[in-house]
């Protein structure tokens, strides 16, 4: 039988999980696709290995595909994003009494080093959002930056902001974040600032019934790409070192929170980060600034030549 044959006995329970991960678990359509994608290749090895049932599916197939998909060259931290989509897949198989194990449970993903996010220290932020606001554009930009920056928000949920979503009087917002869960978060003065001042431009803008905090010039929500675009281009006037994206703005958020608070319970709630190990990324951030004052400052600290 042509390894296709067992593919198309495979991927019906694929498609499956995919309508309910947009249906029940409410994942964005790129979450969707990552799943899509990583699933359709674990369907074509388990196919080359003529298996026709996922019940069939044993822990060892799945550690011979991970070592396959190693030697082709997919870093650590895909085939991590990959194994969590199998896992995630086999739970939902389970629940539907398809299965009575998963075989991805115990299979770990060749470790990788984590590295530190990008962030910009307080002078080099304060630079790069001096920037002057002399129209409708700029006003949008240094309101969308501000309020990255005051909030720690993800791109995607910068743009999804609508205008009820925040109350000026109580220097809040309420946000959308990762699988629709909602977040309460502070607004700082100078963002509150910058929003007012944008909503005063917005109305000329605005399409009728369009509730979007922040939109285009055509009057319609502004995309993700389009709000990056800004970052950079501002960066690039303001000649800021380094790239510049929304979510280093929120790296430099959450670092300058925790070096300031040393409260990491707190930042994770404000980034909503559901593991705490996540956020516990900014500790080491902080301790590698540590080593370079010390570095530079200790006089027992630098090494001489011989």
């Amino acid at each position: 039988m042509p390894n296709r044959c067992f593919a198309e006995q495979l991927s019906p329970a694929v498609d499956l999980f995919l309508v309910h991960l947009r249906a029940e678990r409410h994942l964005s359509p790129h979450t969707s696709n990552n799943y899509q994608r990583d699933l359709l290749k674990l369907v074509g090895f388990l196919a080359d290995c003529r298996l026709r049932q996922w019940s069939d599916v044993t822990e060892r197939d799945i550690r011979a595909f991970v070592a396959e998909v190693h030697r082709d060259g997919l870093s650590g931290k895909s085939i991590q994003r990959m194994l969590s989509a199998v896992r995630s897949f086999y739970f939902y198989l389970a629940k539907e009494g398809l299965v009575s194990h998963n075989p991805a449970q115990g299979v770990r993903a060749p470790k990788v080093g984590r590295s530190l996010p990008e962030t910009l220290d307080v002078d080099q932020l304060s630079q790069l959002l001096d920037f002057p606001v002399n129209d409708a554009l700029s006003s949008r930009d240094k309101a969308m930056m501000e309020l990255v920056y005051s909030s720690g928000l993800r791109v995607s949920e910068l743009i999804s902001l609508n205008i009820h979503d925040i109350d000026c009087r109580d220097a809040s917002l309420v946000v959308t974040g990762k699988g629709r869960k909602s977040r309460m978060l502070p607004v700082g003065r100078v963002a509150l600032k910058a929003v007012n001042a944008w909503l005063k431009y917005r109305a000329a803008w605005a399409d009728y019934n369009e509730n979007a905090l922040f939109i285009s010039k055509r009057g319609q929500r502004l995309s993700v790409r389009s709000a990056q675009q800004r970052f950079d281009h501002w960066a690039k006037i303001m000649h800021t070192q380094g790239k510049v994206y929304p979510h280093r703005l929120r790296h430099s958020f959450a670092s300058h929170m925790l070096e300031s608070s040393s409260d990491l319970r707190a930042v994770q709630e404000l980034l909503g980060h559901e593991d705490i190990s996540t956020t516990q990324i900014y500790t080491h951030l902080d301790f590698q600034h540590l080593m370079d004052v010390y570095e530079k400052s200790h006089p027992r600290a630098h090494k001489k030549d011989d």
